[in-house]
């Protein structure tokens, strides 16, 4: 989906049609019965997930009232029932588990939110981060090694579009993004 289809407000984080493409295509949501969503800012990656996969329980985890309302705002906008928005700083106590987890925002509290994700994963399950910051990235790098995980996937996107500049075009680049991918080890059958 089109980053512009989105309802936006000022200071509420989105994950970028870019990279939100890779989050999702990690996640590997097809066949997939609930997914959490930790950070969810305006809704971008947990609504893209219940429109291309409508049989998914989605559960959408935000602590910003103006993300939340905006958040609200975008599920109503794509017809979304299959999205339950929580208001709440996680790591949250919560009952269910999931085939998979995103992290979009930590919120500072990056090694819980890992550590609470994949408790809150089935074995088997996919758990995929996005970071701006290099100290989070290497930290989740350093925590996950200690991690029962496995297919561990790295990457760095940098991103440019092509935007006017006088009579002129540039490519106006976005800041680079560092996606974090890895499967619980074990099974779930």
């Amino acid at each position: 989906m089109k980053d512009d289809l989105f309802l936006r407000g000022a200071r509420v984080p989105m994950t970028k049609e870019v990279v939100r493409t890779q989050a999702l295509e990690r996640l590997q949501l097809e066949g997939a019965q609930r997914f959490i969503d930790v950070g969810a800012g305006t809704g971008s990656v947990s609504l893209e997930a219940a429109m291309r996969y409508p049989q998914l329980r989605v559960t959408a985890i935000e602590r910003n009232p103006d993300a939340l309302a905006l958040m609200a705002e975008n599920r109503e906008l794509f017809a979304c029932p299959n999205v339950e928005i929580i208001s709440g700083y996680a790591p949250i106590e919560l009952e269910t588990m999931a085939d998979a987890v995103f992290i979009g925002g930590s919120g500072g509290q990056l090694t819980g939110l890992i550590d609470w994700s994949l408790a809150h994963l089935y074995p088997g399950g996919r758990l995929v981060m996005t970071f701006i910051l290099l100290e989070n990235l290497t930290c989740a790098l350093s925590h996950l090694e200690q991690c029962a995980v496995q297919d561990f996937d790295c990457l760095q996107l940098q991103v440019s579009q092509l935007a006017t500049l006088g009579r002129g075009h540039y490519f106006k680049p976005n800041n680079p993004t560092y996606l974090i991918s890895c499967r619980k080890e074990g099974r779930h059958d």
